[in-house]
């Protein structure tokens, strides 16, 4: 009888699975004896103490019996039934997985474009090895004091407190530290105030564009997506529904300090406006606060739950942009007539979130190298974003959006139709070279092409590289010369809005 190793963990457990399957599969038939530990040992050149092991570990889960003085046997088990060749798939069980199983998973690839020498995934954080080296030492002493028991549902009262000093510092953010929660990220704090806040049937309002992800938690929960466009003072506030407060939106769902993912301010005057629309109809505002941090033409703009005097902002934030994704740690900073039902849902999620990387967090804020990194991060990232605009501005053809803050920049391709952008995709990939669509982040496909550029997680000579590359697959798929003599050379915008339909920039 053969038995197959598969190299997965100690040589006692391998052995013991091999066994397992062998008696499941019904090779090993039930009253077989097992030969002795000795003689195992000698057949698949193991120590004996391995073998022993093995079937010590099989004893204890009723595969086999000893008898004395007789050796080991297989016991009564009945052979695994083979499964059939394809498995019929199961209908959906609620209307929440049917609304699940719709959703388009296939842009989320992991990583961007796999294989790519250069991605300009969005969302990448800046790599930085001494941030690494830094938060590595802060972990390494939390972990010797953080309280091993179940933490508080709606964090670790330190890093709330933190939270608290700093977004009034650099936020205009005033919140006491029992209004804010800590959450697994942005996506999360979306997930329970969707929870929380949305029924089915529910409407809610989008920016158009918007961060995909987000209109993904709202519609699998059941709720119907308005959109609802941008332009260089972003969210246009008069086009909301004109609607009375009992039909109004259940929450407004926007990205005031840089628009996501064109880049525009919301300006004061239509903050106001949205503030006044939501107290009037009484609805909710979310406030996607995810790269306000990094700005090059001012310092951070105050965050719109600065202004919010009648309690219907929350306000979201993440440490994956500023730190990097794989922490895991953002905060919502709740109304205070929603903590408490904030928290209760997120009792139920998680219990709450890890202990030690919660204490780490709250001593890397206070201590002040939370913002040294982010002062660091910003110099890198506006260098980085020189070598992305020096590279667009020759062709003609590229109108760049968005580029005063961030971590990334949008770019409208005049003279592009789809298919032409996504040839210039597909090229671009075969060089090496991974740039993005803007079209998935749209309730309906855009009137024009555009593509996203995120630029943190290259080096400047990396993207030096990349734009390089970038130029030879423009000038490849470009445009007519007289269509590009007439756009005028290099263009670079704060913003352009699209013109069309409603619901469309």
């Amino acid at each position: 009888m053969q038995l197959a190793m598969n190299g997965h963990g100690p040589r006692h457990a391998q052995l013991a699975h091999a066994l397992r399957a062998a008696i499941l599969e019904g090779r090993l038939r039930s009253g077989s004896r097992l030969p002795a530990s000795r003689e195992m040992a000698m057949q698949l050149r193991l120590s004996r103490n391995t073998v022993i092991a093995a079937y010590e570990q099989l004893r204890a889960e009723g595969y086999v019996h000893a008898r004395v003085g007789a050796g080991t046997y297989v016991s009564e088990v009945e052979p695994a039934r083979s499964r059939p060749a394809r498995v019929a798939p199961v209908a959906a069980p609620t209307r929440y997985v049917e609304r699940l199983r719709a959703l388009d998973f296939s842009i989320l690839r992991r990583g961007g474009d796999e294989g790519a020498r250069w991605d300009m995934q969005i969302g990448e954080p800046v790599t930085d090895p001494a941030l690494f080296t830094a938060w590595r030492r802060t972990l390494g002493r939390a972990a010797l004091y953080a309280d091993p028991r179940y933490p508080h549902s709606a964090g670790l009262p330190a890093l709330r407190e933190a939270l608290a000093d700093y977004l009034a510092r650099r936020r205009g953010v005033d919140a006491a530290p029992d209004e804010i929660i800590v959450v697994a990220g942005a996506q999360q704090g979306m997930g329970l105030v969707a929870r929380v806040l949305v029924e089915e049937r529910d409407s809610v309002v989008l920016e158009e564009p918007h961060y995909f992800g987000l209109r993904w938690t709202l519609q699998t929960h059941g709720a119907r997506v308005v959109g609802v466009p941008v332009d260089d003072a972003g969210l246009v506030v008069e086009r909301l529904p004109a609607v009375s407060a009992a039909k109004s939106p259940r929450l407004v769902c926007v990205t005031p300090a840089h628009q996501f993912p064109l880049g525009a301010t919301l300006s004061l005057a239509r903050r106001q406006a949205l503030l006044a629309y939501a107290a009037a109809r009484r609805c909710w505002i979310v406030e996607d606060d995810y790269d306000s941090e990094f700005r090059y033409d001012s310092e951070p703009l105050p965050a719109l739950r600065s202004l919010d005097r009648d309690g219907r902002v929350i306000h979201v934030g993440t440490f994956s942009k500023t730190l990097f994704p794989g922490l895991r740690l953002g905060y919502v900073v709740a109304p205070r007539g929603l903590v408490r039902d904030l928290v209760a849902a997120k009792r139920l999620h998680d219990f709450g979130g890890p202990t030690i990387e919660q204490a780490a967090m709250a001593r890397f804020i206070a201590d002040g190298s939370f913002e040294r990194h982010i002062r660091k991060a910003s110099g890198a990232l506006r260098a980085r974003r020189e070598v992305v605009l020096a590279g667009l501005a020759p062709h003609a053809a590229v109108e760049v959006v968005g580029a005063q803050a961030g971590m990334h920049l949008a770019a409208w391709l005049h003279g592009f139709d789809r298919a032409r952008c996504q040839a210039l995709i597909a090229l671009a990939r075969t060089r090496g070279l991974g740039i993005h669509s803007i079209a998935p982040h749209y309730l309906r496909p855009p009137r024009r092409s555009g593509l996203l550029f995120g630029y943190a997680g290259l080096a400047v000579r990396e993207l030096e590289a990349a734009m390089q590359v970038f130029g030879e697959c423009m000038r490849a798929l470009a445009p007519s010369r007289r269509r590009s003599s007439e756009l005028g050379r290099g263009q670079v915008l704060p913003f352009a809005p699209a013109r069309g339909a409603k619901g469309k920039t």
